[in-house]
């Protein structure tokens, strides 16, 4: 079949291609017109993208030793502002392009001090696409630059057109000095454009953590009831490691730190730092940082530590006696078993995988980490004897209960395959065999199983119920994991392993969907699962394989016709729009107050439904967040839903 084109008169040719059919997009045109290359997504983790790009710029200021404040303000009318204390953008003319550098930083792609010079000798923006893909998809920004005295302004609307020239507009109060950056993200881009606070919070604290004695600030000027946020650690990512560490039982106090500063010919420097503390859990926290940008699927500078940490504590252990058998190795799972790490590195020439930047890819790191762990770590076990054989003792009982977990996968697969034809008996396939094109819905209990098989849509969607609540995985290791029913039926289904042994590869679905009622027990299914599929299947999540059904909170009737509403901010929009409407609402708890034909329409539907994807962008919150809401920290559980309950925004209902 041949390939219809428009050609210069209008008229249909084809097959025909010629240059009168290729565009080229100019200034920031391609950012506009392809946004999800720049930032993502045009969803809530395309949005917040945004005040990352603005607020790296500030990080990397403090990063170069100019900065030591970051002040971050959502606007009662939806804005977002940051400011910093740093050396603020140039604004001088360059010579070469006849433009301000605020011209150039904020409507020039791939411009600004980051790619050599004298500007930045450590950057994590080094593509050179922030601030400036930041202005093309607002539909308003304002900078506002303090610098020699003098306090100059200038304007951008509709993606980045200026309104006029950058001006200086008066002096700069108190004689200060830095950037300010406002924006309004652009309605016609993204979904929606409401930021959500404790997302941000998050990430800001993260930042604080990451560059000791940085201050860091947030508000939310959306309600004047909630104060300020304000963060600031000296210790930098030994407190890091000890907050992810606060509700996972420390196995000793003391927190292992070491550094180590690498001068290369040129007279830059590269510059590894790390953090560690075992606890009496049974996961591996090990977190990667590049240049303050977190590498959610690790790099050189994690399996640079990864070896150093496997050959230093076995080395430790024979030498001391605590392996008895000279070839009885630990392996590295066994030694990184309940260890909470933080490996953040800082180089001039950083290599990164992709504009998303989480792999890093420089192979010096791999060696420079890795010669710091062998030095560094062996020094702090000899002057710390205590700790060193606390952590060869927790590695020996996990490298025992690693092989009763292989025992125990070998009798699960014997029982029911994990691999192969065997599925699970309760187990409703779909016909297709494309995972791009199977869905998977897990759907608690059998009366709501059994809407589901009814609702679904046979050729894509299979339904798998399980029984009451899985086991809480935050607590157990694999080998008891895999004697539980309901978790053997999960993994046997979505049929790609578990632990150490999962192939993301090898998923059978490529959508998997928890499909819970909308109470509160629901909400307790909902994490228990989330936290088995982070903590078992991780690649799973982190490759955006995991949705959470939304099955609509209310119904009405406007006229013979029934209406559902996802949730109370669209039920108070529905009431908006129609004033007068006098029927009253069913709140609808459980998936079994709908009928099927209601649960398929409403909820699995393609056509109709929504899907809430859950995104892993920073593995340590996510991490710590696993730890607070399913640990055995209670006060830390019931502070944390204190400090949430009363801002509605910080849900995901």
């Amino acid at each position: 079949m041949a390939i219809g084109v428009v050609d210069g008169q209008g008229e249909v040719a084809d097959g025909v291609y010629t240059a009168k059919d290729m565009s080229v997009l100019e200034g920031l045109e391609p950012v506009r017109k392809r946004p999800g290359m720049y930032i993502g997504s045009t969803g809530p983790s395309g949005l917040h993208h945004l005040v990352w790009e603005v607020v790296d710029n500030s990080v990397d200021e403090a990063m170069a030793g100019f900065c030591t404040r970051i002040d971050v303000a959502i606007l009662a009318d939806g804005g977002c502002r940051v400011v910093d204390n740093g050396r603020g953008i140039p604004t001088d003319i360059n010579p070469q392009y006849k433009l301000s550098g605020v011209e150039i930083a904020l409507t020039k792609l791939h411009g600004g001090a980051k790619f050599g010079g004298r500007g930045y000798k450590v950057s994590g923006g080094l593509h050179g696409v922030g601030v400036s893909v930041v202005n093309a998809l607002s539909r308003r920004l304002i900078v506002e630059v303090d610098l020699g005295g003098n306090h100059q302004r200038m304007e951008f609307v509709d993606g980045g057109k200026p309104t006029g020239k950058l001006e200086v507009v008066g002096p700069s109060p108190r004689n200060r000095r830095g950037t300010t950056v406002t924006f309004w993200p652009d309605p016609t881009i993204f979904d929606d454009v409401n930021f959500t606070a404790r997302t941000i919070v998050e990430r800001l604290q993260m930042y604080a953590f990451l560059n000791a004695g940085l201050e860091v600030t947030f508000r939310d000027e959306r309600d004047s009831s909630l104060a300020p946020v304000s963060y600031c650690y000296r210790g930098g990512i030994v407190d890091f490691v000890k907050h992810l560490n606060t509700a996972k039982d420390p196995l000793f106090k003391r927190v292992a730190y070491f550094s180590m500063l690498e001068d290369s010919d040129d007279g830059k420097a590269d510059e590894v730092e790390v953090a560690l503390q075992w606890n009496t859990g049974y996961n591996e926290g090990l977190h990667g940082f590049a240049n303050g940008i977190a590498t959610v699927e690790g790099g050189t500078h994690v399996e640079g530590l990864k070896k150093g940490l496997t050959n230093v504590i076995n080395k430790y252990a024979r030498a001391r006696g605590l392996l008895k058998d000279k070839d009885d190795n630990l392996l590295g799972e066994d030694i990184r078993e309940g260890m909470c790490a933080i490996v953040a590195v800082r180089l001039h020439e950083p290599q990164f995988e992709g504009q998303t930047k989480a792999k890093l890819g420089n192979t010096s790191m791999r060696s420079l980490v890795e010669r710091a762990t062998n030095d560094k770590l062996a020094a702090w076990l000899e002057e710390n004897p205590t700790e060193g054989r606390q952590i060869v003792a927790k590695a020996v009982q996990a490298s025992r209960a690693r092989v009763a977990a292989r025992d125990a996968r070998e009798a699960t697969r014997r029982k029911s395959p994990l691999e192969g034809a065997g599925m699970p008996g309760k187990l409703t396939d779909c016909r297709v065999r494309d995972p791009r094109e199977a869905e998977l819905f897990i759907v608690e209990g059998d009366s709501a199983g059994g809407s589901a098989v009814q609702a679904r849509d046979p050729e894509h969607q299979a339904i798998l119920p399980i029984r009451g609540k899985i086991l809480n995985v935050e607590r157990a290791r694999i080998d008891k994991m895999l004697k539980n029913n309901e978790i053997q039926a999960l993994v046997a289904a979505i049929g790609a392993g578990i632990g150490e042994d999962f192939d993301v590869a090898k998923i059978r679905y490529g959508k998997v969907v928890i499909l819970a009622d909308a109470d509160v027990d629901g909400s307790h299914i909902r994490t228990l699962l989330l936290t088995f599929f982070f903590r078992q299947m991780t690649a799973l999540v982190e490759e955006g394989h995991v949705y959470c059904a939304q099955p609509p909170l209310f119904s009405t009737t406007v006229g013979k016709e029934k209406v559902y509403l996802k949730d109370e901010p669209a039920r108070q929009r529905f009431m908006t729009e129609r004033p007068s409407h006098k029927n009253p609402f069913n709140r609808l708890k459980g998936l079994g107050e709908m009928d099927w034909h209601e649960l398929g329409m409403t909820t699995m539907d393609r056509a109709h439904r929504t899907l809430l994807r859950v995104d892993v962008e920073q593995a340590a919150i996510a991490d710590d967040m696993c730890s607070v809401l399913m640990g055995d920290d209670v006060e830390r559980r019931k502070q944390f839903i204190a400090d949430n309950a009363g801002d509605v925004r910080f849900l995901d209902i």
